[in-house]
């Protein structure tokens, strides 16, 4: 198992927020939990966002503790993100908006990051991400080839003109990452990637931890909620996970939470339900020790909860190739 310094990096803050922040590579701090706002796919490919069902997570979120919102224009709920952090009345200062281009957005991005703060109603988002290192064309007919270093010298300008205070980027693989870094200005500070018990990524967050890269991870509970066989464990009911919640008094997504936590990623976790927004900031309140650190690594299998192959065939596509792609989630659902 690879962890981060951990505490080291660790900065006071006087945000009214549960979570410590962490210090960013470009003087930047940084909560280290969020609230995660993809909905995900259901059998018509991605869920229509309806009405008040982002706005309300962000609010309970806002006045639970967090002080971190991950949101994306790939995702179209800014707006209830927008709203939700205006009606909880946390300064804007105080509150970490993350949102990402879309891949059909790389070409323009200032103009699209422009878009995406009208939609927030926000002069500025604190952390702006390359979504993914693949490109769609603008009408989403079919891949466009942009090279990744042009779409970063934008992002760089982005930065310049402080609409985004931090920039950093979003599934890029290692090498796209050193071929970044070998040919950027400013560095990214933020690689948000899938980290969690099945899938630990330890080469990545090697790479991040020498270059001064801080790591946000999506898909925090892997199948930890998964009703199907197919997927490594742990499930929630695991006895492994029971035994060590048990011993803190604290639920079993809670103690994935805190390991995350403690490797030195930020996790995301996303719920639209009210009791647990509130029940994963509370993770702060204890510390796993070093044997359960390293028994809770062993679940590694380094498995995949979001791999989409469909796109596979693009240039720049950052994971493993399958023998035969899945079909594409945000044209034929789940059921296809």
């Amino acid at each position: 198992m690879y962890t981060f310094d951990y505490e080291i990096k660790l900065c006071d803050t006087a945000d009214g927020g549960k979570a410590p922040r962490i210090a960013l590579n470009d003087g930047n701090t940084m909560p280290v939990l969020g609230l995660g706002t993809f909905l995900g796919f259901d059998e018509k490919g991605q869920k229509e966002v309806k009405e008040n069902e982002v706005e309300l997570p962000v609010l309970w979120a806002l006045n639970s503790g967090y002080r971190l919102i991950d949101t994306a224009s790939a995702y179209h709920n800014e707006e209830q993100v927008g709203r939700g952090v205006q009606k909880s009345k946390v300064p804007r200062e105080h509150v970490f908006i993350v949102t990402k281009l879309g891949l059909n957005e790389q070409r323009h991005v200032v103009e699209f990051l422009q878009a995406s703060l009208s939609r927030l109603n926000t002069s500025y988002v604190d952390l702006y991400l390359i979504h993914n290192p693949v490109a769609l064309k603008p009408d989403d007919s079919g891949y466009d080839v942009v090279d990744y270093l042009d779409t970063w010298k934008s992002m760089e300008e982005a930065k310049r003109l402080g609409l985004a205070k931090s920039i950093g980027i979003s599934n890029f693989n290692a090498s796209q990452i050193e071929r970044l870094l070998a040919n950027c200005d400013v560095k990214p500070s933020v690689l948000q990637v899938e980290v969690n018990l099945n899938l630990a990524q330890n080469k990545l967050l090697e790479l991040a931890k020498r270059e001064g890269i801080a790591v946000m991870a999506y898909s925090p509970f892997g199948s930890l909620f998964s009703r199907s066989g197919a997927p490594p464990p742990p499930r929630r009911d695991h006895p492994t996970l029971v035994k060590i919640a048990t011993k803190y008094g604290k639920t079993t997504p809670q103690i994935v939470l805190r390991y995350l936590v403690q490797r030195g990623v930020i996790p995301i976790p996303k719920t639209t339900h009210k009791e647990r927004v509130e029940e994963n900031i509370d993770v702060f309140d204890f510390e796993l020790t070093a044997d359960e650190m390293k028994e809770l690594a062993e679940f590694n299998k380094n498995y995949r909860v979001v791999w989409p192959s469909f796109w596979q065939d693009h240039p720049y596509y950052p994971f493993e190739k399958k023998d035969k792609p899945d079909p594409d989630l945000f044209k034929n659902g789940l059921n296809e």
